[in-house]
């Protein structure tokens, strides 16, 4: 039976924190060298390399990202048996790192992590970023799972796989009714709010408006979904968003739906890359969208008020040149 030395695991939870085998072993009071002594012995224990050293900086491996939430559980259950022994019932939970776009819907993350979110044995930890930000923390095992409303390239560099979760449909809503509207030739002139030109929504209807030489009076361009929403309730225009992101407001009437457009979806991913050591809630985020998809009778509307026709979870593997959706 091996042995698991409970200082090595603290000496390693030091150098993972700082990054700096001479920072850890100052914070530790001991030498660097009788550090690294003890970090080579857990190392050959565990018959895993932890660290891997870049731009003079350790950091964590997949095994090693994989230690440091075994070793921090561990010291959360030597906490918990203290507190065990003074009358509080210990818990152990399992901790998934989210990573998501900033411009995301909110509405559609907190739909997707509820179930997780309701659990007393699930911690979470969310981060929000850029794509391409998030994406390194992904291959630096900062995070488990980014979520996204684009997919990435697959390649051999990066092993990268985007699992379409949900299609979304887009509207046009607006704060008041507009009598006699016909899309898209009521747009001709008006005040719209529109997403910016790099979202995957806003190519495709700026080329069906081209295409009936509808030319509307842009009065703001928003990267930020929040954003978007907060100006749709706000400015006196017609606000092209996905209608998950404006749910709540549809149902109060603060906002009101004038058009519906079938042929425009915003999709949303997760985004997971090929690990020896998986975090099983991953797993479950994934399988949960599978049967979400597969308990809702094709053609029918689903929760975000649309149809589905893909399986959820399938991995999609697109150029970098191909990521939007129908309309072209």
């Amino acid at each position: 039976m091996s042995f698991l030395n409970y200082h090595h695991l603290r000496y390693f939870r030091a150098i993972a924190q700082t990054g700096n085998l001479t920072r850890a072993a100052e914070h530790l009071r001991i030498s660097p060298s009788a550090l690294s002594i003890q970090l080579g012995q857990l190392e050959e224990s565990l018959g895993q390399a932890l660290f891997e050293r870049r731009k003079k900086r350790l950091e964590l491996t997949e095994a090693g990202r994989l230690a440091l939430d075994y070793a921090e559980t561990i010291f959360r259950s030597g906490e918990e048996m203290l507190d065990a022994l003074k009358h509080r019932v210990p818990k152990q939970r399992q901790i998934l790192r989210v990573g998501a776009v900033a411009t995301l819907s909110r509405n559609f993350q907190l739909e997707l992590l509820r179930p997780l979110l309701e659990r007393p044995d699930v911690e979470l930890v969310l981060r929000t970023g850029a794509l391409r930000d998030l994406l390194g923390m992904l291959e630096a095992h900062a995070v488990d799972i980014v979520l996204s409303n684009l997919p990435v390239p697959r390649d051999a560099e990066t092993d990268l796989r985007s699992h379409l979760l949900d299609e979304q449909e887009v509207s046009l809503v607006a704060r008041r009714t507009h009598p006699r509207f016909r899309f898209p030739e009521s747009l001709e002139g008006i005040p719209m709010v529109l997403p910016t030109l790099e979202s995957s929504i806003r190519g495709p209807f700026d080329l069906l408006l081209e295409r009936h030489g509808v030319r509307p009076l842009i009065v703001a361009e928003v990267t930020d979904m929040p954003m978007l929403r907060l100006l749709a309730r706000e400015a006196d225009a017609v606000t092209l968003v996905p209608r998950v992101v404006v749910r709540d407001e549809l149902r109060d009437g603060s906002l009101v739906e004038l058009r519906r457009i079938p042929q425009i979806r915003e999709n949303f991913y997760a985004i997971t890359p090929s690990r020896q050591f998986p975090n099983t809630l991953v797993r479950e985020i994934l399988d949960s969208s599978r049967r979400i998809q597969k308990s809702s009778p094709k053609g029918s509307p689903t929760k975000g008020g649309k149809d589905r026709k893909k399986p959820a979870g399938s991995s999609v593997q697109q150029k970098g040149g191909d990521r939007s959706p129908r309309l072209r």
